[in-house]
């Protein structure tokens, strides 16, 4: 707590279940809530059907962690961060929605109940910042956020590979110097719901993997906190007595759970020798055939033969008779966003709170892949599914009369073969992708439980488990994890080349589909230079490596963003590893409306444009704009063309012509009132001109990234730790007062995790020193190249500086600072020679100390890597009243760091050692934000 202030007592979890959502909570919701609170542990599986309310663990996670808000640090049970983890990418996302009402009820806290509950989140952290409860979303593949202090409350919305490539120290979509920040944040002081778990067996059992081979580590947050707590959330579990939590007799009287329960689902099985689309297609048809208005899901196991159902029913449905979806999961938000729109429309839709009231002018059939068999509060009157597991039968199913209001719910049962027969089992049985030979023991199972005088049989959530039986899938194997390899992972800093791949060990080896990440750009920068703007998730599409690769030719060229997810570097297809982004050119295609198509020929609309600004490449105007850069156009100051507004607005004139910024300035302005008689496509009605009209008229430029026109609403963009560009500052700043305040804030946010005290005295030191580096009169000369302060006297030390962007690089040269040389090596040094002036001292404590000084940047683990320098000078600093002096040739190697870092893996784990530079970093990154640039450009 960071307040004297006594926290209120806390609710009772059913008032404060019904101040969240407006109802009572089922019986099993506040039984699971006050089995956790008096036990302090969560069961192994959760075992509620669906449709049951499983999102209502989100609230017993918050509402526990809160309950624990008055105790002490090191005594608490219920971990700081919570992750909702599912094995795809959702686009119909209730939980995402849901975590984010959480955290608005919290923040404006309405009701009293409300605001007890955000306070005493709030003091858990620091209580500064705007929300009591962050919600991330890492459903894309990148990480364009993450929680900002391991000591605030968070939820986590993420799918399989992005939470198990972080556990791993290998983040898809996370720069090298990030991985070991987002391992920490996953691996320690996480509690973590799996959804659907039968999907996701490999994580599960890799994370009690984990605490084995780290078993003999010091348990940094105590028992409970030191190690993710697994939560497996499933009606097709596996789990036994009371390691699994299921309904009662209590939730059996419940009148709501029991409408469910009993909830009509006459289901018809159709059999048929050959593969067909037309299937599919004419049982949706049949089943609305008669009805007015009504809503029909289609799950197809591919996204070909989505699109290919999809496909026929739009012929023979006309626009005013029907609108027809497809949604497979490949997808960007945009398109997304207007999927989503549709199917949880409150009149034409099918969202389960829809009234009735409001009948549907045109019947709605969506046709989907498995992506909305999780995470999708829908509801149908019709189903129709192509033949699956047991698992995936039992999903889809709770989308059909969910809530038990429609009694002419039906839905179709299609068996057929696979498309391809190539896969066969060596008993020579049909291998179905995904579900293997499962399908033909549910297609039996279903046939013995029809019913003579319906001709169907019904699979209503009571019956469904005795009709189907137990689940007969195979989730395969999955590596052992072994020690050696996972101290080659925690290496963050010099990946070894071949590297063993992350994902077989949480998705396994079999029938895995491993993807990359792609996105499309107007600009693609050329190789070495950086992508601007950085990705957002919003704009990923995830496609399977293999299909990816036969779209584009397996030895294409593509571009593909470094380890450090900025750089850009080339490469053939067929070198794609899983979780690369992939940079296209718009003008390429392959996405349509329902996201990506192969055969897609039109140009993809660039989601970053309308959010950060306009790039300025002759290549990305004409994708832009859609028109010739030579066209000529007739405005007040006569006959201009785009392209020689845009050289002049560069600079790029003849010699002998004059550049000054006002004529650029004015060019830019001339550049936008031209653009404004264009009509690109993809832009709503009026949204390219509000967006013209929103850009500053100043042409930003940045070495190795492309000129630009930059929102004036835009917000700060994250910057990487793997450029002293983190030292740019809106006011230069002294380095002295900035190590100050970074040492105090990682001492209160070590203190408010609950690291142990003796080591919180170590990781505030390291905070204050982390910089001392910077004293080297080079970088000095870099923060600073005058070597003036405002009032002409001597400059002091400096941890930031005002130069301009622009000039970042040049001022560099100048002062003779070796391009890729680390600050923290000098850092390192200096703090090991303070070390060295002690007589008594604690070896642990030392090693603590240095590490956390040379890794505070994301290298150090285990060396930082020297360059090529043959500096002669040394360079001198106070530490704690110690004159010090070094070398400070940047070529010199601390080849101590390996062992030392070695030490501390094995003392403190990987994520125990992870966590601690995690605290300083972080509150670097704060205090480094709280004056950083407001230029949008910079912040850490």
């Amino acid at each position: 707590m960071t307040s004297a202030t006594p926290l209120a007592p806390m609710p009772r979890f059913p008032a404060f279940y019904e101040a969240l959502n407006g109802r009572e909570p089922f019986p099993w919701q506040a039984r699971l809530a006050e089995q956790v609170a008096e036990s302090g542990r969560w069961p192994a599986e959760i075992g509620v059907p669906t449709g049951l309310g499983k999102t209502a663990c989100l609230d017993i996670a918050v509402w526990w962690l809160a309950s624990q808000a008055d105790r002490p640090p090191a005594e608490r049970t219920a971990p700081t961060r919570i992750w909702w983890v599912v094995n795809r990418r959702l686009l119909v996302d209730s939980t995402a929605d849901h975590a984010e009402h959480i955290s608005s009820a919290l923040t404006d806290g309405g009701l009293e109940i409300l605001r007890i509950v955000g306070q005493r989140l709030r003091s858990i952290g620091d209580g500064s910042g705007s929300s009591p409860l962050e919600v991330i979303r890492l459903r894309g593949g990148v990480a364009s956020s993450r929680p900002t202090d391991p000591s605030c409350p968070a939820v986590i919305l993420s799918t399989i590979p992005m939470y198990g490539s972080r556990l791993l120290f290998r983040g898809y979509g996370t720069s090298r110097t990030m991985r070991s920040v987002d391992a920490a944040l996953a691996g320690i002081d996480s509690l973590v719901l799996v959804d659907e778990a039968h999907l996701a067996r490999h994580l599960t059992n890799l994370i009690s993997q984990l605490a084995v081979c780290v078993d003999g580590a010091e348990r940094v947050l105590g028992e409970a906190r030191s190690y993710p707590q697994v939560v497996a959330m499933t009606a097709t579990g596996d789990a036994k007595g009371e390691d699994r939590f299921e309904l009662d007799a209590d939730d059996q009287h419940n009148e709501i759970v029991r409408t469910r329960l009993d909830a009509t689902k006459s289901i018809e099985v159709r059999v048929h020798p050959r593969h067909s689309e037309k299937h599919l297609a004419l049982a949706a048809e049949q089943l609305l055939q008669g009805a007015s208005g009504s809503a029909c899901l289609v799950f197809a196991n591919s996204p070909g033969t989505a699109r290919a159902v999809w496909s026929i029913l739009r012929k023979r449905f006309p626009a005013s008779a029907a609108s027809t979806i497809l949604l497979t999961g490949r997808t960007r938000e945009r398109e997304a966003a207007s999927i989503r729109e549709r199917i949880l429309d409150g009149v034409e839709g099918m969202a389960s709170d829809r009234s009735l009231a409001a009948p549907r002018e045109r019947h709605l059939i969506v046709v989907a892949t498995q992506t909305l068999e999780v995470g999708a509060d829908i509801d149908a009157e019709f189903l129709v599914t192509e033949t699956c597991g047991v698992r995936a039968l039992t999903q889809r199913l709770g989308r059909l009369n969910r809530l038990g209001r429609f009694e002419q719910a039906r839905g179709v049962f299609v068996h057929m073969p696979p498309p391809s027969r190539r896969g066969k089992s060596r008993s020579g049985s049909i291998e179905w992708p995904v579900y293997g030979s499962e399908p033909d023991s549910v297609r039996e199972r279903l046939q013995r439980a029809v019913r003579p005088e319906t001709g169907t049989v019904n699979l209503s959530p009571r019956e469904v488990t005795d009709v189907l039986g137990e689940p007969g899938d195979d989730p395969g194997r999955a590596p052992e994890i072994l020690n050696g390899l996972l101290w080659e992972w925690v290496k963050t800093t010099t990946p070894p080349p071949g590297e063993a791949p992350v994902e077989p060990y949480f998705s396994g080896i079999a029938g895995v589909d491993y993807t990359v990440s792609v996105i499309w750009r107007a600009h693609v920068p050329e190789p070495d230079w950086r992508l601007w703007p950085r990705p957002s998730n919003r704009e990923i599409v995830s496609i399977p490596i293999r299909e990816f690769q036969d779209t584009l030719d397996e030895n294409a060229e593509v571009r593909r963003l470094g380890t450090d997810q900025m750089t850009i570097e080339l490469s053939r297809a067929a070198d794609l590893r899983p979780g690369n982004v992939v940079v296209l050119p718009s003008h390429e295609g392959l996405l349509d409306e329902f996201g990506w198509n192969p055969i897609a020929a039109d140009p993809v609309f660039d989601m970053s444009v309308p959010v950060r600004g306009l790039p300025l490449d002759t290549d990305a105007m004409r994708r832009l704009s859609g028109v010739s850069l030579n066209k000529v156009w007739s405005v007040d100051s006569g006959d201009v063309t785009l392209g020689n507004l845009l050289k002049e607005a560069l600079g790029d004139v003849e010699d002998h012509e004059d550049t000054d910024e006002d004529r650029r300035q004015e060019a830019a302005e001339q550049l936008l009132k031209t653009l404004d008689k264009t009509s690109p496509k993809g832009w709503e009605a009026g949204e390219w001109s509000r967006f013209l009209a929103d850009l500053e008229t100043k042409v930003v430029s940045v070495p190795h990234e492309v000129p630009r026109l930059r929102l004036a609403r835009a917000s700060t963009e994250r910057r990487s730790d793997e450029l002293d560009e983190t030292s740019l500052a809106r006011n230069a700043t002294l380095l002295h007062h900035h190590g100050q305040r970074v040492g105090d804030v990682a001492g209160s946010i070590a203190k408010r995790v609950g690291v142990p005290a003796r080591f919180v005295g170590e990781i505030r030191r390291a905070g204050r020193w982390h910089d001392c580096g910077k004293a080297d009169a080079r970088f000095q000369r870099w923060l600073n190249p005058t070597g003036r302060a405002a009032n002409d006297e001597p400059s002091p030390l400096l941890a930031k500086s005002d130069v301009p962007r622009s000039r970042w690089n040049a001022t560099r040269v100048a002062a003779g600072w070796p391009r890729g040389g680390r600050h923290e090596a000098l850092s390192a040094r200096l703090v090991g020679g303070w070390i060295a002036t002690l007589r008594d001292g604690d070896p642990l404590l030392a090693d603590l100390l240095v590490h956390l000084v040379a890794s505070h940047h994301g290298s150090g683990r285990p060396l930082i890597p020297p360059v090529r320098d043959g500096a002669l000078d040394t360079i001198n600093a106070e530490i704690e009243g110690v004159r010090l002096e070094s070398d400070a040739d940047l070529a010199v190697v601390d080849w101590e760091q390996p062992a030392r870092f070695r030490r501390l893996n094995d003392i403190f784990g990987p994520w125990g050692l992870a966590l601690m530079e995690t605290i300083v970093r972080q509150a670097d990154h704060r205090v480094s934000g709280e004056i950083s640039r407001d230029s949008g450009e910079v912040a850490s």
